[in-house]
Parts: structure tokens; C-alpha cells; sequence
């Protein structure tokens, strides 16, 4: 399956919103660059979220013996399992977060394995 770009503003609803009956209504914007200015705010936020999330990932390398040993299949199946049950709650399609997730941890192990192989 190829994975389509989806839109980065779902990594902070999935990484740190409240559950959907403690969502706040997100203010109505007037104008299409108002919009824009929310989601640039919001994909800042995302970056730093995985500059924090690679540091860790960088950690977990340290314990890792080869770039054989980096991609764990379990753990990528546990991940992807509690971002589909959460995202329900979230009120985000778990299809559309688990897509989002997968790219990321793709990208992660990608890296992590390039690292290991220097």
C-alpha cells in the first residue's frame, strides 16, 4: 500500500488533544489566511513533537545491536494498534491516523537503521 501525504495537523490532535467531550470548539476563522496561520501553528507544534519523539528514537538505538535490529514488527503493530483505538476517541478517522503514524515510524526506522549502519 502506498502511502498518500496526509495533512501534518492531525499529529497534534493525535499526539496531545483532550478526549472529544473535552475538546474545546476550534474558533471560526474569517479569512483562508487566518486558517493557514492556524496550521502553520500547528505544524510547529508537530515538529517539535518529533524532534522530541527522534531523540527518543535515538535513545532506543543505543540498545539495538545492528541496523537489523532496529525495525520491530510487534512494536510497530502496538503502536499502530493504540493510535487507531485513540484516534476514535479523538474523533480522528483511524484510518487517516494510523496512515499518519505509519509514515512516521517508517521515516524514524529509516533513519535510526541509516545511523546504525555509520
Amino acid at each position: 500500500m502506498r502511502l498518500l501525504p496526509v495533512c501534518s495537523t492531525l499529529f497534534a490532535i493525535l499526539l496531545s488533544a483532550p478526549a472529544p467531550a473535552e475538546v474545546p470548539a476550534t474558533p471560526c476563522c474569517r479569512t483562508l489566511g487566518e486558517v493557514r496561520a492556524n496550521i502553520d501553528r500547528i505544524d510547529d507544534q508537530i515538529l517539535r513533537l518529533m524532534a522530541e519523539r527522534s531523540r527518543y528514537v535515538a535513545q532506543a538505538g543505543r540498545f539495538k545491536t545492528s541496523a537489523a535490529t532496529v525495525r520491530d514488527e510487534a512494536r510497530i503493530r502496538q503502536i499502530l494498534t493504540r493510535i487507531r483505538e485513540k484516534a476514535v476517541t479523538q474523533g480522528v478517522s483511524p484510518d487517516v491516523a494510523e496512515a499518519t503514524f505509519r509514515a512516521m515510524v517508517e521515516g524514524f526506522t529509516a533513519e535510526e537503521a541509516r545511523q546504525k549502519r555509520r
